[in-house]
């Protein structure tokens, strides 16, 4: 699939299951075209009420370099929206990394077609190299 084509795939509204840090957690995301589809904007919210976590995703997509590049905000405020992550597109996998000062941080996207489903894992990266789980998603369409 295009690098478009699966920014596309994520249009629409969605119920994300998983855990963060291995409590669980449920949001509600709505994803679309913003700033004239030069971006993918996410929109996720707890669905607790009052919300425990928000945040707005803007994913884009350069075709001359081939690369994705991701502004992340949310509700712990703007020093946490820097750096902004870059990484890239494979197959049905968007993949990008966060070069936080504490270490990076690695987000992994995968598209399931069959079902129309994507699952999000979210990980940190460890001082021997390796990688640990931070959270995981199921996204299915509402």
């Amino acid at each position: 699939m295009s690098g478009d084509g699966l920014l596309r795939a994520l249009d629409g509204k969605w119920v994300m299951s998983g855990d963060v840090k291995g409590t669980p957690v449920t949001y509600t995301m709505v994803a679309a075209p913003a700033l004239q589809g030069t971006f993918t904007e996410m929109r996720m919210k707890d669905v607790q009420v009052p919300a425990e976590y928000e945040a707005a995703v803007f994913i884009g997509y350069d075709g001359a370099s081939q690369a994705i590049l991701v502004h992340w905000m949310d509700n712990h405020g703007p020093r946490y929206s820097i750096p902004h992550g870059t990484g890239h597109i494979a197959g049905n996998t968007i993949q990008f990394v966060f070069p936080y000062k504490t270490g990076q941080f690695r987000n992994t996207m995968t598209y399931k077609p069959d079902t129309s489903t994507w699952r999000f894992v979210l990980e940190a990266a460890q001082p021997d190299g390796s990688w640990k789980h931070f959270a995981r998603y199921d996204v299915k369409r509402n």
